[in-house]
């Protein structure tokens, strides 16, 4: 089935918390990184099975441009924005899978997909698989309405959105930013878990 537009928008509020867990995370991803866990090819790959779930062209082009320079054939980056794993590498699929299951289902995964992907990866590359996802959620996030402010005046504009929409999402995000930094900086020191589990 094509789509002309992706699923539901997330709403103002979601998108506070699409951005703190965000910024909460990213020491993971950069530790996961520097310790050569993941390469920039499975990064890549999450980046771009989180963008297939929430239609984000302006993502789309970027990490399809960032995946084919990290080594990605282009063969495998249309396959993957066409919601198709048949590509992935074997050790790299259940991180990819559950970076799909985390977009679906609006950042609120599993307990159990979650403990899995631990138990397969370890910790700190779970961690960095998680950060490497929430990072791209919040791309989405954003992308997805300034995406839509631009192409509304381009005679192109989404259906699922409208203009105060559009606005509100991207003055929102001048005024979540520095909120959402402290809202981290308060969880890292109180050692608050990077996922609560809603029962």
């Amino acid at each position: 089935m094509n789509r002309k537009f992706g699923r539901k928008l997330y709403s103002i509020g979601e998108s506070y918390i699409i951005m703190y867990n965000g910024i909460r995370t990213v020491s993971a991803l950069k530790k996961a990184k520097s310790d050569k866990l993941m390469s920039p090819q499975f990064i890549e790959r999450i980046m771009l099975a989180v963008t297939e779930v929430n239609s984000c062209p302006l993502c789309s082009y970027a990490h399809t441009k960032a995946a084919l320079q990290s080594g990605i054939d282009h063969e495998e980056v249309k396959d993957m924005l066409e919601g198709i794993a048949k590509n992935i590498p074997d050790d790299e699929l259940e991180g990819v899978m559950f970076a799909q299951h985390y977009a679906d289902n609006r950042g609120n995964p599993s307990e159990e997909s979650w403990n899995k992907i631990v138990k397969i990866y370890g910790k700190e590359k779970a961690g960095g698989i998680l950060a490497a996802t929430r990072m791209i959620m919040m791309g989405n996030a954003y992308g997805i309405p300034y995406g839509s402010f631009i192409n509304r005046f381009k005679g192109n504009p989404d259906d699922r959105s409208n203009l105060l929409y559009e606005l509100g999402m991207l003055s929102s995000f001048l005024v979540f930013l520095p909120v959402s930094v402290i809202h981290s900086i308060i969880s890292i020191i109180s050692k608050k878990p990077y996922l609560v589990f809603k029962k």
